[in-house]
């Protein structure tokens, strides 16, 4: 923890806050990832209705990470950190009130403005606080709250749903949004960082007129965006069938103890993806997190028992784990302060869109095949995946292998 013993007293207390806040997030909102797909087979849906209501999530995602991306840059992180967390406590009341399919699709949307508003500022915001030469160990150590909150939520959601019932989850889930909310109202924005020159107003200005979209299909972000995209189908089909496919296979475990072996995984790579990314460079990282999650989703694929089960999870999250913070570096070593939260925006949209995709549309492909061939099919995406960031992450293939191995800087970092 380097790092955090060189900032300032009162910046360590404004990241501790804001970590304490994002843990409460992760927390609130993995805890419904055991129980939400069983609930809604349990009130009369089939796997492809699951799939459209989990997938239902990324809509929102989708319809709010333009408009989100600029109120960070141009209103500050704090009031879309608000946002977020507000979305976090409030939908699970959504889901304790109806036994829908169609009303739970609206408040699955709604649920997904969570991640588009606070994941964003968050990532933002502990960028913004962190000096250039300690970027990724500091981001590698504030995204802990993602396999922490992973290794928590998920358990406990299984384990009272059990216990209790699904109304018990929900509850929780609210509570612990509400906590979060509290939490979230003690953060601090970072300062507004002036331009000291009319030059660099002037670019800044320039930045600004820049559509959303069009920032998708720059050098800068085009492939990170890909690979997210290819991650996200990945991650969508797990995160929504992952339950249903215990069930199926017959293994006898506690599902959200998939999430939890995924966690301890995610939470120990990042301990050293994070500093060792300062001085080795962003692209070996990435091209070693998708390899992994490319051998998770195939062992699922052959998975036979629980030890294999877990196997995977512990696969699954130390890719997970490396990847999410290290195109989070990436994105923030090629941008600007004043466009930073666009340029997250549009980078993740990929991963949005793969959640999106995954659910209605794998969800079809499983009614007629299982849901054991949707992970060798992710399998397939994610290695298409890794080829696409072997040969052109950089601007030429030459240049590509060199930086996805570790041997030559990125040739898009803005200095």
């Amino acid at each position: 923890m380097s790092a955090f013993s060189q900032l300032d007293p009162s910046l360590r207390r404004n990241l501790l806050i804001l970590f304490a806040a994002g843990l409460l997030f992760w927390a609130g909102l993995a805890s419904l990832l055991p129980t939400l797909p069983l609930y809604i087979e349990d009130i009369g849906g089939d796997r492809h209705q699951v799939g459209i209501v989990m997938g239902a999530f990324a809509i929102g995602l989708l319809a709010s990470r333009p408009s989100l991306s600029r109120l960070a840059d141009a209103r500050g992180r704090k009031v879309v950190l608000l946002i977020g967390m507000a979305a976090i406590a409030f939908a699970p009341l959504g889901y304790l009130a109806t036994g829908s399919i169609p009303l739970l699709i609206v408040i699955r949307a709604f649920h997904g403005l969570s991640i588009a508003a606070f994941a964003l500022a968050y990532s933002a915001l502990v960028v913004d606080f962190s000096p250039p030469h300690q970027r990724g160990e500091l981001i590698g150590y504030m995204s802990l709250v993602n396999p922490m909150g992973l290794a928590i939520g998920p358990a406990l959601g299984g384990y009272l749903q059990e216990w209790l019932n699904y109304d018990a989850v929900f509850i929780m889930s609210f509570a612990m949004g509400m906590v979060g909310l509290i939490c979230t109202a003690y953060v601090q924005d970072a300062p507004h960082l002036v331009s000291p020159t009319e030059a660099i107003a002037a670019q800044a200005a320039e930045r600004k007129k820049a559509a959303f979209w069009r920032l998708l299909v720059s050098d800068r972000v085009r492939v990170p965006a890909l690979i997210m995209l290819m991650v996200g189908l990945a991650f969508g089909t797990l995160s929504t069938f992952a339950p249903l496919y215990v069930r199926e296979v017959g293994i006898s475990v506690n599902v959200g103890l998939f999430y939890t072996a995924a966690a301890i995984a995610s939470f120990s790579i990042r301990l050293i993806s994070g500093p060792g990314s300062d001085h080795y460079g962003r692209g070996v990282f990435i091209t070693l997190s998708i390899a992994l999650y490319t051998a998770s989703m195939l062992m699922l694929w052959q998975t036979q028992n629980a030890a294999m089960f877990l196997m995977a999870a512990v696969l699954q999250g130390a890719g997970s784990g490396t990847l999410i913070p290290m195109v989070a570096a990436l994105m923030a070593d090629r941008s600007y302060p004043d466009e930073r939260g666009r340029i997250f925006g549009v980078c993740m949209t990929g991963f949005d869109l793969g959640i999106a995709l995954a659910g209605p549309f794998l969800g079809a492909i499983a009614d007629q095949t299982g849901i054991t061939a949707l992970f060798g099919l992710c399998g397939g995406m994610t290695f298409v995946g890794l080829l696409v960031f072997l040969l052109f992450s950089s601007k030429d293939v030459a240049h590509s292998l060199r930086f996805a191995t570790g041997r030559e800087r990125d040739i898009y970092a803005v200095d």
